[in-house]
Order: C-alpha cells, then structure tokens, then sequence
C-alpha cells in the first residue's frame, strides 16, 4: 500500500480461529431453533445472528483496525437500525 496506508495482514491462525468460531455460532443457531424458548426464540436468533456478524465486521472486513471516523459512522448506522427494528416490533405488538 505504500505510504498512504498500513496493512493488515491477519495470520492464518487468527482467521482459522474466526472461522472455527462462526462455525460454532452456526451449529448453536441450529441447535437453538429445536428448542421452544417463547418469547425469548426471536432474541436469542438475533443475538446469536449480531455476534456472527461483529465477527465478520471486525476481521474480515477489518473494522477492527479503521479510524474512529469509521466506527463511529458504523456504530451509529447500527444504532439507527436497532431503533427502526424495535418502532416495527412494537407498530406489530400493539395492532388491533
């Protein structure tokens, strides 16, 4: 990259430890779904769901390493989303 940037170069133990992670999450999301939890199904599929995807963010897509102009920008997109996620949720809790 030169003199305009940095690397990043993650070792391939460190991406093998990600994915053998994200291989985990997956065989615990299926697991999960064989299990009637109620109300707590759409929570736990979602928490399971946002930390696989922290995961991909942070070092495939090496968030981890970016400015805080960037994560910010990201958090706060977050952010956003969760609300408008949660004003659906509760427009369907509470129809008629």
């Amino acid at each position: 990259m030169g003199e305009h940037g940095t690397h990043h170069i993650l070792s391939y133990g460190k991406l093998a430890a990600v994915l053998g992670c994200l291989l985990v999450l997956t065989l615990v999301t299926i697991w999960v779904s064989y299990i009637d939890l109620g109300f707590f199904n759409v929570p736990v599929a979602i928490g399971i769901a946002s930390t696989k995807a922290t995961l991909v963010l942070l070092f495939f897509m090496h968030l981890k390493y970016e400015g805080p102009v960037i994560i910010w920008s990201f958090v706060s997109a977050v952010i956003f989303l969760a609300i408008m996620i949660t004003f659906t949720f509760w427009d369907v809790a509470f129809r008629y």
